[in-house]
C-alpha cells in the first residue's frame, strides 16, 4: 500500500525538469528520450519525457539534433542555469524591474547578501560577458 502511494506521488514540473537535466548531464553525449526514460527508471511515460524535453528546449536548457527519425538531446544548462532562467522570466514579466530587484535584495539574508555583493564586485561576473570591465 505504501509502495502504491509512493509510486503515485505527483512530482512538480520543476522536479521532473531537474531530473531530466541531471540524466542528460550524465550521458556521454547526446541522448535519446528513450535513454532518458530508462535512466530515470522507466516510471515516466515516454510521452512525458518528450513533453519535458520540449519544454526545456523552449527554455533554452537543452538542445537537440536529428538522430534518424527521432532527436538526440543535450543539456545546455544545469539546475542553477535553469533556476536563473526562471528568475529572469519572472523579472521580465514585471513592469518595474527596479522595484522587483530591490524587493528581492531586501529580502535576502546576510549570507546571501554578502555572496551577491561578492559576485557583483567581480569584473565580468555576468554570464555571457556582457558586463563592462571598465566600471559599474
Amino acid at each position: 500500500m505504501a509502495d502504491d502511494r509512493q509510486r503515485s506521488r505527483r512530482r512538480g514540473q520543476g522536479e521532473l525538469e531537474a531530473l531530466v537535466l541531471s540524466a542528460l548531464r550524465e550521458a556521454d553525449g547526446p541522448a535519446t528520450a528513450g535513454w532518458v526514460q530508462e535512466r530515470l527508471g522507466g516510471d515516466l511515460a515516454y510521452t512525458t519525457v518528450i513533453t519535458i524535453l520540449t519544454r526545456l528546449l523552449a527554455k533554452g536548457a537543452v538542445t537537440r539534433e536529428r538522430a534518424g527519425r527521432s532527436f538526440a538531446w543535450t543539456s545546455a544548462s544545469d539546475e542553477a542555469g535553469l533556476a536563473a532562467h526562471r528568475m529572469r522570466r519572472v523579472l521580465d514579466a514585471e513592469s518595474d524591474r527596479g522595484a522587483v530587484l530591490a524587493s528581492f535584495v531586501t529580502g535576502l539574508g546576510p549570507d546571501d547578501e554578502r555572496l551577491l555583493r561578492e559576485l557583483l564586485g567581480q569584473p565580468g561576473s555576468e554570464p555571457g560577458g556582457s558586463r563592462s570591465e571598465g566600471g559599474n
